[in-house]
């Protein structure tokens, strides 16, 4: 049992806990709002799936960035230290960025063929126009590789690289929560019962993965930001960018839970879209797979599938510590990974 001294040592510790807690939330309340999405761009192409931007400052080969559908892609502009737009521009690249487009009700019909074979489509058409006609250099991060890997392997004619960021190829891996979440639940049923996918059970979904870290010791560290007013604003524009996901279209996301989830579509080459098989096999462009060792939304093994599956004679892997965020917008992704792949890029741009 406890003593005094124990008691009094706790109840000081707890003290400072709550006057720190409560310093940090004033200050956080008086940065708000924190600004994301910090380069000056401008549209260069506005289509009913998406809005393609150019990003002022760049005069060299054009490099088109896709996120992810269930996030909103200013992640990578966040901020000036971590802008993966930012690090490419420095290497001499001219960035573009395909920004999805949220959808409203009457979008729920909106499938990946519409997202892929239309607006990622014709985004590429406009940078390569841009550009002399070229191929243009793919950098797919998250669910917006995958999809760029469908595109790639549909259109290789039109993609000079693909990069690759924490992609999932293989859906099926033993350590994948997600697939093991995902393979018994009838999604046909739940988008037919809700139209569109609402991002805040796919926000709860996502952060229920680790619930401990993103609830527990995420908040309770906020007491350390107290007084350090670059640090919270930091906080705050991940807590902005975590919960500012956009809905998801209807048939899209059935498509993708039910192709690429339950049946492993990439893997097997069974996944259709207009009516065109996508074989991976077909990726006949040089390509570069980067994973994180400790990715608990992307095992290694599912992103590390790319290697036997790919076509091209030209394919490099690299893994980086950490996890899923970390590995394209941690301080050692900008000071390891952007120069490496840059130059990856660079030798290929001819």
């Amino acid at each position: 049992m406890s003593g005094p001294t124990e008691r009094a040592v706790a109840l000081r510790e707890w003290q400072a806990l709550s006057e720190g807690m409560a310093r940090a939330w004033r200050q956080a309340a008086e940065l708000q709002p924190v600004p994301v999405g910090i380069t000056p761009r401008e549209p260069v192409l506005e289509h009913d799936g998406g809005t393609l931007y150019r990003y002022s400052g760049g005069e060299g080969p054009a490099v088109l960035l896709v996120y992810s559908l269930v996030n909103r892609a200013y992640l990578l502009d966040l901020r000036e230290r971590r802008s993966v737009v930012q690090r490419l521009q420095d290497s001499g690249f001219t960035v573009y960025l395909l920004d999805w487009a949220s959808p409203g009700p009457m979008d729920r019909f909106r499938s990946l063929e519409d997202y892929i074979e239309d607006t990622l489509d014709q985004a590429v058409e406009q940078v390569s126009s841009a550009h002399g006609g070229r191929p243009v250099h793919l950098a797919g991060v998250c669910q917006g590789g995958t999809l760029s890997l469908c595109y790639a392997a549909l259109h290789p004619e039109r993609v000079r690289t693909l990069t690759t960021l924490v992609t999932p190829v293989d859906f099926q891996t033993a350590d994948d929560l997600l697939y093991h979440l995902a393979r018994h639940v009838d999604f046909e049923a739940v988008v037919r019962a809700s139209g569109n996918v609402r991002s805040l059970g796919l926000n709860m979904v996502f952060a229920g993965l680790k619930p401990f870290q993103l609830f527990g010791q995420r908040y309770l560290a906020l007491a350390d930001l107290a007084d350090r007013p670059d640090a919270m604003a930091d906080f705050l524009r991940m807590e902005r960018w975590m919960y500012d996901s956009p809905d998801q279209a209807g048939a899209a996301f059935l498509q993708f839970a039910r192709d690429f989830y339950q049946r492993n579509g990439l893997v097997n080459a069974s996944v259709t879209l207009g009516g065109r098989r996508v074989d991976l096999a077909r990726l006949s462009m040089p390509v570069c797979n980067v994973y994180a060792t400790a990715d608990h939304l992307v095992p290694p093994e599912a992103a590390r599938a790319l290697g036997r599956l790919a076509g091209s004679p030209d394919y490099t892997e690299r893994a980086m510590p950490g996890g899923h965020l970390g590995v394209f917008i941690g301080g050692q992704a900008h000071r390891e990974l952007y120069p490496w792949l840059a130059e990856w890029l660079q030798e290929r741009s001819a």
